[in-house]
């Protein structure tokens, strides 16, 4: 097992340690005032497109992409500590065209899309053109079990048309925000994993009416989560991405990689709070000495760190897996990763708060913010129980089988010693 870096991702690790250091922290204040001052909260400000103009020009564009020709072509292994160190801000990976959804987005589409999909949605996405957004959560069911989706897809001559409610549609409010993907039942009669299909949906299409946005823990996304009603929607049967009753299979192709990126920035989300910790607690005095000095601060510092530690190997090993082995094969240190990122980030910026008092719970500081996103993202693209049950299960998977054969020896034994006895 080696988690070396080939020689083109230490690179690139150089250029965008360099380029979060010299435009993308700086520009966060700035940042937060343009959108404060718009007049619409989802607007783009202005500095973001700078920054992603710069990014762009320094080829530092859709690093997420490794599908054909669409994309940088890196791996999973040579992604990771990129999204790490974008994933130090929050506004860091919007900046190189890398951030949800138009992720997991682009990704279906260079997939499963049809050149002529490709072509009208894929093309314009990595270049940022336009934003996107997936509609797949529910607010009548529990949507941690995609088995439960209601919203309907059916067909009406040469069109599909749509009938339900989504909500935490995440970028739909975005300005820019051209494309729904949207998954639904196209066949409730037919097998439990063959029931789903997913379309693409224009945003202007007549019947979609976004009920109302969706605070997170008080705070308005820039991008929006969307309460979204779908009336007799309309779309033409080539907007089907994949294939009736596949919506199942690509929603599992989707999401996978996507808890990966969301494992990856968590460690940047981490290693941002240790060192907001880190500088206040040797700032700041009480009771005769800097807090430093403090044996519970030191504690939560040399935890923080070796919690770190541990969170970036197995986010460097579930990318190895998922490089040499395959996104199936690696599905149960997936499933682990996605706990674990969200737990070790969400605990360490628990403990900057702590350390930064009063401070901790303003928005002087990013802590809040990511206080809310850790927790928040503990449910998002499946809940921590949805895949604690996967890592259980995949680990007791062999004992099962032991006892089942066991079982079935001692039956035989049985039958036979009866059939000697008669």
């Amino acid at each position: 097992m080696d988690f070396g870096f080939s020689p083109r991702a230490s690179e690139l690790q150089c250029r965008i340690r360099s380029f979060m250091e010299e435009h993308v922290f700086p520009a966060e204040a700035v940042y937060d005032r343009q959108l404060a001052e718009a007049d619409d909260p989802h607007a783009l400000p202005p500095v973001m497109t700078e920054l992603k103009e710069k990014a762009r020009a320094e080829g530092l564009w859709n690093l997420f992409m490794a599908h054909g020709d669409w994309g940088a072509g890196l791996t999973n292994l040579e992604y990771a500590p990129l999204m790490e160190l974008a994933g130090r801000s929050i506004i860091g990976p919007e900046v190189f065209n890398c951030s949800a959804p138009d992720t997991g987005n682009m990704e279906l589409l260079a997939l499963y899309g049809t050149p002529e999909q490709q072509q009208q949605w894929l093309r314009p996405l990595l270049a940022a053109e336009i934003r996107s957004c997936f509609a797949m959560t529910e607010p009548e069911v529990a949507s941690s079990d995609a088995r439960n989706i209601r919203t309907r897809i059916t067909r009406d001559g040469d069109q599909y048309v749509v009938n339900g409610r989504k909500w935490y549609t995440s970028g739909i409010l975005d300005p820019d925000c051209r494309l729904i993907i949207l998954m639904g039942k196209t066949d409730p009669d037919a097998p439990t994993y063959r029931q789903q299909s997913m379309l693409l949906i224009p945003r202007d299409t007549p019947g979609v009416t976004v009920l109302r946005d969706l605070p997170m823990f008080g705070y308005t996304d820039r991008l929006g989560h969307g309460d979204v009603l779908f009336e007799d929607v309309r779309v033409p049967m080539q907007n089907i991405l994949g294939g009736e009753g596949e919506g199942f299979a690509l929603a599992q192709g989707r999401l996978g990689p996507g808890r990966m990126h969301y494992a990856m920035r968590a460690v940047g989300f981490a290693e941002r709070a240790l060192q907001l910790m880190c500088e206040r607690v040797t700032e700041r005095e009480a009771f005769g000495g800097p807090l430093a000095d403090q044996g519970v601060v030191r504690e939560w510092v040399a935890r923080s760190r070796i919690e770190i530690e541990q969170l970036r190997l197995l986010v460097l090993k579930s990318a190895w897996l998922m490089d040499t082995v395959g996104n199936a094969a690696a599905r149960m240190e997936v499933a682990a990763i996605k706990v674990a990122a969200l737990e070790v980030a969400h605990k360490v910026v628990d403990r900057a708060v702590q350390a930064h008092g009063a401070a901790g719970v303003s928005d002087d500081t990013v802590l809040a913010r990511l206080y809310a996103i850790t927790r928040a993202l503990k449910i998002a693209d499946g809940p921590d129980e949805v895949h604690l049950r996967t890592v259980a299960r995949q680990e007791l998977a062999p004992y099962k089988k032991k006892s089942e054969t066991q079982a079935l020896t001692q039956t035989q034994t049985r039958s036979q010693t009866k059939a000697g006895a008669a």
